[in-house]
């Protein structure tokens, strides 16, 4: 089992357990104490564990923030508006023919239903949503990752989906983002959809994040990806100027949609 594959395993045990054992880990993974170890430094680094004495335990404040977080279909109604106008914009920057990788969430749903009419598209998607809308259009190749079902999101993570997404090479990726951070970046408040964000940055040559205006007030916990990784921002005339400037001033593209 290679590294990444070994340390998102134990990000699934801490989600379950809430915390690991050293001696535990290393018997089940039949390597090393000390490599157990530094897997719990990255993840400590990460800020997701915080170590102890002979093992590490989930942090509260990532518990509290994944309780929080409301299922998709509810999603899709808040701001409708807003995100279906931002949908709208980001899909204008697909042309006829492209690979496209789509993140699970809403505002990538509201981009999903204005991409049906775009023809010869390939279409790679963790989200169980946004295959459900794409495949009401016509002329296109959907791909949907398989791995493991976050229900609230309807979307597949885990190691099996990671290793997948990286297998592609697309022209494009949109993605949703929890919050947006002058210092972090993008972020999000879920272990595995920002290792799966991370694996679609690394998978396309451009970059695009959807966010309706009130991620910029808020940020989640996890960053899947800083400001300098992004071609695109597309978000609306709701979005604070200022905060707009500075994103921009790290040579992100900004696209604001009209509501």
């Amino acid at each position: 089992m290679i590294v990444i594959e070994r340390r998102n395993k134990i990000k699934e045990i801490l989600l379950e357990e809430r915390s690991v054992k050293v001696n535990e880990l290393a018997a089940l993974f039949d390597v090393s104490e000390e490599t157990i170890r530094r897997d719990l430094t990255a993840l400590e680094k990460e800020g997701l564990v915080k170590k102890n004495y002979g093992g590490a335990v989930l942090v509260e404040d990532l518990i509290d923030a994944m309780r929080t977080i409301p299922p998709v279909h509810q999603r899709k109604m808040h701001l409708f508006e807003e995100k279906d106008a931002i949908g709208k914009q980001a899909a204008s920057l697909v042309q006829p023919g492209e690979r496209v990788l789509i993140d699970a969430g809403s505002t990538t749903w509201c981009l999903a239903r204005h991409l049906k009419s775009t023809p010869g598209l390939t279409v790679v998607t963790n989200g169980v949503n946004i295959v459900d809308e794409l495949s009401r259009g016509e002329d296109q190749e959907i791909f949907m990752i398989g791995g493991k079902l976050i229900k609230r999101s309807m979307s597949m993570v885990g190691p099996q989906a990671e290793a997948e997404i990286r297998k592609y090479n697309a022209h494009i990726a949109f993605l949703g983002t929890s919050g947006v951070s002058l210092s972090q970046g993008f972020t999000s408040s879920d272990i595995f959809e920002a290792e799966m964000k991370k694996a679609m940055v690394a998978s396309a040559e451009k970059v695009a994040i959807v966010a309706d205006h009130t991620k910029f007030t808020r940020s989640g916990l996890l960053a899947f990806c800083s400001l300098t990784e992004v071609d695109y921002l597309i978000t609306s005339k709701l979005a604070d100027a200022g905060y707009l400037k500075e994103i921009m001033r790290a040579g992100v593209q900004v696209i604001l949609a009209d509501v």
